[in-house]
């Protein structure tokens, strides 16, 4: 009875806080959770204009399906590559580049590189990509330019070239993202007691052995969390950037698995045949971040839950 007290009036003092959980709850609930019940379209056929939940059972007919589609397989094989080398390039960037600011003392220098890194975190993905066409442009693009008037090489179209396609998409997820995912291990870094680098002072350790043997192990759990995360989103990758930067010379190399549904959902109204293939990228994440999560219990005792 206490308990229920103490709850109960902790409730009245800070109800202006719960009230404010409303708002994402509803946004979760709503865009989240509720969408999971149209998963069953996975197993029935659906027939437009005869009830939203389909009209008959076809077990794993569109399992089947998408398994002995080449399509499929090369949309997944896109999807695995472009997701891998987005982790291994993008996932260590914001940790260096957070250790880096850390370690400067010029604090107005400090705050406006900081301002400046994360701020492309607020421009529109297609404004992002226009501006990158018009960059690469073989007609007007900076870079053409100076191929062709500083080197004497023809102009190139990259976006539309099928080898230049996963760099150029790398290229941007680190322009745009890796300034916002600092501020992460930034908040992390901050939280470091201030003792630990006075007794790696006192003890003559140099600044850069203070990195390595005091700022990334005290940032290991959060580094961890945040491997735990990407590893889960592997099979989910920026769609509209990778539908912006699409075209039909490219495609055998930026149709992943989110532009297949896409295409065959909306484009060619095979809802049920996409939403199968959407459940299995699903399925595929889970099984991602609880693996990565009970490998990083095990050797580092640090995990998401």
């Amino acid at each position: 009875m206490k308990k229920q007290e103490k709850a109960k009036a902790y409730f009245l003092r800070y109800w202006q806080l719960y009230a404010m959980l409303i708002i994402p709850l509803l946004y979760f609930l709503l865009f989240k959770y509720v969408p999971l019940f149209g998963n069953v379209l996975a197993f029935r056929r659906y027939r437009p204009g005869m009830g939203p939940f389909g009209t008959e059972w076809v077990g794993l007919h569109y399992f089947q399906r998408f398994w002995g589609d080449p399509a499929f397989w090369r949309a997944f094989r896109n999807t695995l590559v472009l997701s891998l080398l987005n982790l291994v390039v993008n996932f260590p960037i914001p940790i260096v580049f957070a250790i880096l600011l850390n370690e400067v003392r010029i604090l107005p220098f400090k705050k406006a590189v900081q301002t400046v890194s994360y701020m492309p975190r607020f421009i529109s993905t297609v404004v992002v990509i226009a501006i990158l066409g018009e960059l690469l442009s073989p007609s007007t693009g900076i870079v053409n330019i100076i191929r062709m008037n500083v080197f004497g090489q023809k102009a190139i179209y990259f976006i539309n070239e099928a080898k230049y396609f996963r760099w150029i998409y790398i290229f941007v997820d680190t322009w745009q993202y890796t300034g916002w995912t600092a501020i992460i291990y930034l908040a992390a870094i901050t939280a470091i007691p201030a003792d630990l680098y006075e007794a790696a002072t006192i003890d003559g350790a140099t600044r850069i052995q203070q990195i390595f043997y005091v700022t990334i192990p005290s940032i290991m759990p959060t580094i961890m969390v945040m491997l735990i995360l990407n590893v889960g989103r592997l099979l989910s990758l920026g769609f509209e950037k990778v539908l912006l930067l699409y075209t039909p010379d490219n495609s055998m190399v930026s149709d992943i698995i989110d532009t297949l549904v896409y295409r065959t959902g909306l484009a060619n109204q095979n809802y049920s045949y996409a939403t199968a293939i959407g459940l299995f990228s699903g399925i595929i994440g889970v099984i991602l971040v609880s693996s990565s999560n009970f490998l990083s219990r095990k050797i580092t005792g640090e995990g998401v839950y």
